[in-house]
C-alpha cells in the first residue's frame, strides 16, 4: 500500500470523506487490508482510500506513544511516529518547564507536534517549527484536531531563521535518523548538537532532546543531563539550561521518581550478598550506580558490571531486586541438573557482562516443571557465573543468609 507523503494525498484526508474513511479504517485489521481496500475504492476515490489506509497503519502504531484517544485523532507521517516523543515523557517534561515559570516556547524541529502538545496542555503558548511542509501540516491538524490550535501556533519554516527572543524558553528536538538509520553523533544530527546549544545558551531556559547514548564529554559543563526510562526502558535524555549546571539526574516514569549524582567514587567490589539489585538503564546511563549503591547499602559483584549486591532488601524504585539462592561458575550441564532437580519450568534468563544469549541457555537446558527461577549471567569478580535466585519480595525477612555455592540453596 502506499504512504501519504504529500500535502496533495494529506490535504483531502481533512475534508468530509477523508474523515468518514479514517472513521471506517479505525479498528480494520490489516490482515484484511487488501479486501478493506477493494470494498472502500467502490465509493471513494483510489488515492484517496491509499491515504487513508497509510495513515489508518501510522495512526495504530502511535497507539503505543500517544495512547488510543489521541493517536485516533492525530495525524502522522512514518518519521513523525518514528520520531516522536512519547506521551507521557513530553508531559514530564512540559511540567519540569512549567514549574520554571515558563509560559512560551520555541519548539524547534517540531515534527507532527507530539511535544507542542504536552507543552500546551501544560499552559504553555508554543511556536511549533519545522521546515518539512507536510509535517508542519500535519501539526497544525494536531493541533485542531486535539483542541489546543490557540496555544500552538505551527510555522513552516528553517529553525535557523527564527527569533527565539520573544520566548521564554526553547525546545530543540534534532532529527537523529538519516538515510542509513540511526545517527550517533551528536554533530551528525540536523542541526547539529552544537547549534542547539547556541541557540540554548540564547534563553532563559532550554531543553534539548538527545539519544539516551550520548557520551558524557559531550555535554555542556554549563547543562544539566538528564536521561529518562518509562515502563523500565530508556526512552531519551535531556540537556537543560537554565537549571543545575553540571548536574546528573535519572528520571523513571510513570512514577517519577528522580536520583540526581553527588559525584560518588565507584562502589566497592564485594562478594555476592543475599540480594542483587539491576538498577533501572536510565540510573546505568546518568553513571549513579554509586548514588544508588549506597542508597541501598551496597557493592558491586564485579567493577566492570552494573549489578549491586547487598544483604538486605531494600524497597527502591530505581532497580529491580531477586533474592539470589545460588551461585555458580558457569556450566550449562550444572544449571542443567539444579533446574531439573527443582522442577524450573518457567525460566527467566537476563545477562550482563555475558556473550551467552539468553534464548540459547533456553533451548539448552530444556526447563521443565511446575517452577520459577531467574538465572542472571554475569561475571563475578572477573569469572563467568550464573546467579540463580527469583524477584525479591517487599517484606519478606531481609537478614542474614548468602548466596550458596556449588549449587545447593542458601539457609536463613
Amino acid at each position: 500500500m502506499g504512504r501519504v507523503t504529500d500535502l496533495a494525498s494529506f490535504a483531502p484526508l481533512l475534508g468530509p470523506e477523508g474523515q468518514t474513511l479514517l472513521a471506517a479504517l479505525r479498528d480494520h485489521d490489516p490482515a484484511q487490508e487488501l479486501a478493506v481496500v477493494s470494498r472502500l475504492r467502490r465509493d471513494h476515490p483510489a488515492e484517496l482510500v491509499t491515504a487513508a489506509v497509510a495513515q489508518a497503519r501510522l495512526r495504530q502504531r502511535a497507539v503505543a506513544k500517544f495512547g488510543a484517544e489521541d493517536a485516533y485523532r492525530m495525524y502522522f507521517t512514518p518519521h513523525g511516529v518514528e520520531q516522536s516523543t512519547r506521551a507521557s515523557v513530553g508531559a514530564h517534561r512540559a511540567a519540569r518547564l512549567r514549574a520554571l515559570g515558563v509560559r512560551s516556547v520555541a519548539d524547534l524541529c517540531s515534527g507532527i507536534g507530539g511535544d507542542a502538545v504536552a507543552l500546551a496542555r501544560a499552559g504553555i503558548s508554543v511556536l511549533a517549527v519545522d521546515r518539512d511542509p507536510l509535517t508542519a501540516a500535519a501539526a497544525r491538524a494536531n493541533a485542531d484536531a486535539l483542541g489546543l490550535a490557540e496555544l500552538i501556533e505551527v510555522r513552516c519554516a528553517d529553525v535557523a531563521d527564527i527569533d527565539t527572543g520573544p520566548y521564554d524558553a526553547v525546545f530543540v528536538d534534532p532529527a537523529r535518523r538519516g538515510g542509513r538509520g540511526r545517527i550517533f553523533d551528536p554533530e551528525s544530527y540536523s542541526p547539529p548538537l552544537s547549534w542547539a546549544v547556541e541557540a540554548a545558551r540564547r534563553a532563559p531556559h532550554a531543553a534539548l532532546k538527545v539519544a539516551p547514548g550520548i557520551p558524557h564529554e559531550a555535554v555542556p559543563e554549563d547543562a544539566e543531563a538528564e536521561w529518562i526510562s518509562d515502563g523500565g526502558d530508556v526512552k531519551e535524555a535531556v540537556i537543560w539550561f537554565g537549571t543545575s549546571p553540571g548536574a546528573r539526574r535519572a528520571t523513571l516514569l510513570p512514577s517519577g521518581a528522580a536520583l540526581t549524582g553527588r559525584g560518588l567514587p565507584d562502589p566497592a567490589v564485594r562478594p555476592v550478598g543475599r540480594y542483587l539489585y539491576e538498577p533501572d538503564g536510565a540510573v546505568i546511563r546518568a553513571h549513579l550506580v554509586a548514588e544508588f549503591a549506597e542508597e541501598v547499602g551496597g557493592g558491586l559483584i564485579d567493577a566492570t558490571i552494573a549489578y549491586v549486591t547487598a544483604d538486605a532488601l531494600v524497597p527502591t524504585p530505581y532497580a529491580a531486586a531477586y533474592e539470589i539462592t545460588d551461585e555458580l561458575p558457569f556450566n550449562l550441564k550444572k544449571l542443567k541438573a539444579l533446574l531439573r532437580e527443582r522442577e524450573v519450568g518457567v525460566l527467566t534468563v537476563k545477562k550482563r557482562g555475558s556473550a551467552v544469549e539468553p534464548e540459547e541457555i533456553r533451548r539448552k537446558v530444556k526447563p521443565k516443571g511446575p517452577n520459577a527461577a531467574t538465572v542472571l549471567l554475569t561475571r563475578v569478580a572477573g569469572a563467568p557465573t550464573m546467579l540463580i535466585g527469583q524477584p525479591a519480595k517487599v517484606g519478606q525477612p531481609t537478614k542474614g543468609g548468602q548466596p550458596a555455592k556449588g549449587g545447593q540453596p542458601a539457609k536463613g
